[in-house]
């Protein structure tokens, strides 16, 4: 059986780069190859229409894979030459990745069985708008279920009409509410989820006709529970497991280990883990805190967590949740490691640094010809790079003065402005340890905005870069 042979279409600038990567990529990934060279030094200012007759694949090629950042339909390549047509990685140092030599993530990726109660605090103060915005914005992140959060003091009057509204929106409602006339106007309405009930609400659950969440009476030894839990049973009230969790400082360890012992006592039972009591109240990102707390919960069966949003450096916690149900799930099924498979959660730092090296930006440096400038970050130096220049400097302005000290001719307010913007973005990469790529975003996974390329959308007005590893 003969082997896959995979030929691939590079600019000048990058041939040698491309070359020493497939050496040592192709016997371990068991392909052949042969690599075309085309007459333009920027291989990311390919496009479909110019390779149009350009391309010479050898016989039994199985396949031609592009530069990632060649513009147009790969397709109508394909039906030309007749075999399959494809964009490859926009760096080449992520061909191996491309190639799968890192861990596959299984097709079945995404599935969960956690249920996300999305609280709006503060529900009562805030006009019907505001509510249905919310809920909105928190079902999109992921919300199953929107929490109407209401607050001490005597009822709300206009809890029937706040759930009502969201109803007929289209979400699924829970009353969080330990009052008995805010919690039956409120299930009247429609909600279909009661928190929560303890001794001192108990006796009305029976009669909202709806499913609860069972809590201590005093969460530190759990008294109460098994009296709540067994008038639940007996009353025919479906009900779900709260044993609270608690901020760090203030029992945090202890009430994990209620959630086991909870679990020991009831097997069978469903459990809820409300969560803000971390993300909320701990000085650190909540991503990495949710990811921790779903992990537990799926290991120990809980399938339904109540989060807020509130806090700013919690504010994308729904969606942080959403993805981490997924993660734990996927982990804990097929028994792997959570890593190199969620990459939108890992948003302050990059999963990997891609740099090139001061080596090969020296050979860049000797190969072009044009003034067009390209800004490179490589072990902690900014490198500026154009024709018969190559300037560096670990201080973005001391980098800035050199190159006027050069007096350039090309260098007006919008590429001033454009360079600033430029190094500002690989600053902040070196501070972080993320990888700096010129005109595009930096990555910081779910938060990531996406930017428009401005130097190839731009080309005719703004310096173009030739990136020594665009393959």
């Amino acid at each position: 059986m003969s082997r896959t042979h995979i030929h691939f279409v590079t600019g000048k600038l990058a041939q040698h780069a491309l070359r020493d990567v497939l050496a040592r990529l192709a016997p371990e990934a068991g392909f052949d190859y042969s690599v075309e060279v085309l007459r333009i030094s920027v291989a990311a200012l390919m496009s479909v229409d110019w390779l149009r007759g350009k391309l010479h694949p050898p016989p039994g090629t199985s396949r031609v894979l592009l530069p990632g950042y060649c513009r147009g339909e790969p397709a109508e390549l394909s039906a030309a030459l007749g075999i399959p047509v494809e964009r490859g990685p926009k760096d080449l140092r992520e061909l191996p990745e491309w190639f799968g030599r890192q861990q596959t993530v299984a097709a079945d990726y995404g599935l969960y069985d956690i249920e996300i109660l999305a609280e709006i605090n503060h529900a009562p103060r805030l006009a019907l708008d505001d509510l249905l915005r919310q809920a909105a914005e928190l079902t999109a992140a992921g919300a199953d279920v929107i929490d109407v959060g209401c607050e001490p003091g005597p009822p709300w009057r206009g809890v029937a009409e706040a759930v009502r509204a969201l109803r007929e929106a289209g979400h699924r409602v829970s009353i969080d509410s330990m009052q008995p006339a805010e919690i039956e106007a409120a299930v009247a309405a429609g909600a279909e989820l009661v928190l929560s009930v303890n001794r001192t609400n108990l006796r009305y659950a029976a009669g909202w006709g709806c499913e609860v969440v069972a809590i201590p009476d005093q969460p530190a030894t759990l008294a109460g529970l098994e009296e709540t839990v067994a008038h639940l049973a007996e009353a025919g009230v479906r009900f779900r497991i709260d044993p609270v969790l608690e901020p760090i400082g203030f029992g945090f360890a202890q009430s994990l280990g209620r959630y086991l012992e909870v679990r020991r006592r009831w097997p069978n039972a469903e459990m809820l883990m409300g969560i803000g009591n971390l993300t909320e109240l701990t000085d650190a990102d909540s991503a990495a805190i949710n990811v921790l707390l779903l992990g537990f919960c799926q290991e120990l069966g809980i399938r339904s967590v109540l989060t807020t949003q509130v806090i700013p450096w919690a504010r994308t916690s729904v969606r942080e949740c959403d993805l981490a149900r997924r993660l734990v799930y996927y982990a804990v099924r097929h028994q792997v490691l959570p890593k190199h498979v969620e990459p939108r959660l890992v948003m302050l730092r990059d999963p990997a640094v891609v740099e090139p090296t001061p080596e090969e930006l020296d050979q860049l440096a000797q190969s072009l010809r044009d003034p067009n400038y390209r800004l490179f970050l490589s072990q902690g130096v900014f490198h500026l790079v154009s024709g018969g220049l190559h300037l560096s400097s670990t201080d973005p302005f001391e980098l800035f003065r050199q190159l006027l000290a050069r007096q350039p001719r090309n260098l007006d307010p919008s590429h001033a402005f454009y360079l600033g913007y430029e190094l500002a973005k690989a600053a902040t990469a070196r501070t972080l340890g993320k990888t700096y790529r010129q005109d595009q975003s930096l990555e910081w996974g779910l938060l990531t905005q996406p930017e428009a390329g401005h130097q190839l959308a731009q080309q005719q007005t703004l310096p173009l870069r030739d990136d020594p590893r665009t393959p």
